[in-house]
């Protein structure tokens, strides 16, 4: 199929960090729709739920420390699964360098296929080979992007779950308008292959 004819979701989660004797949990999530290769800014969002003492890496990223209360009475991972399954299943799903958005939903849902998977990272690695770093912010910057994505997501910045989906939605839209990419598969972005 190709990406240009697909609707994918971009998703992001902001999570607690791992701490000693504790494993790293999500406690934020967003996730934006795409369709025929642009961001269409249909989105759902989420906080989730992080037991009240329980500590978080102390350079996990994130505005964690001024939501404790909104998290402790979050609604919990496995609680969001009817609302995420539409989003989910049988979609595409991309993130920015996607290790931890698939750890996290294959630990929710570990009996579900979800995929294929697109990492904008690797993407932008291939696209912008001249930039000294890829993280997603740099990324955004470096293609003009980053103001978009706070213009979809007002108030909201960098470790933010849903402005973190929006950009990375935004990287791969800004790649699937490139010249000779309006015919590149979901199969050849989930390989690399592009």
């Amino acid at each position: 199929m190709k990406a240009r004819e697909a609707i994918l979701t971009a998703l992001d989660f902001e999570s607690t960090g791992a701490v000693q004797g504790l494993p790293d949990e999500p406690w934020q999530v967003g996730m934006v729709e795409m369709r025929e290769g642009r961001v269409t800014g249909r989105f759902h969002e989420s906080y989730l739920r992080v037991a009240a003492g329980r500590p978080f890496n102390p350079y996990a990223p994130g505005r964690h420390a001024d939501l404790r209360e909104v998290l402790a009475s979050a609604p919990a991972l496995p609680d969001l699964w009817p609302v995420w399954k539409p989003w989910l299943e049988g979609r595409p799903l991309a993130a920015h360098n996607i290790g931890t958005e698939r750890k996290f939903l294959c630990r929710a849902a570990p009996l579900h296929r979800l995929g294929p998977w697109v990492d904008t990272l690797r993407l932008a690695r291939r696209v912008r080979p001249d930039l000294e770093g890829h993280s997603l912010r740099e990324v955004a910057e470096a293609l003009g992007i980053a103001e978009r994505a706070r213009a979809l997501c007002p108030g909201r910045d960098w470790h933010d779950a849903l402005f973190d989906a929006f950009a990375s939605a935004l990287i791969l839209e800004h790649c699937l308008a490139l010249p000779g990419w309006q015919e590149v598969s979901i199969e050849a972005l989930a390989h690399g292959l592009c």
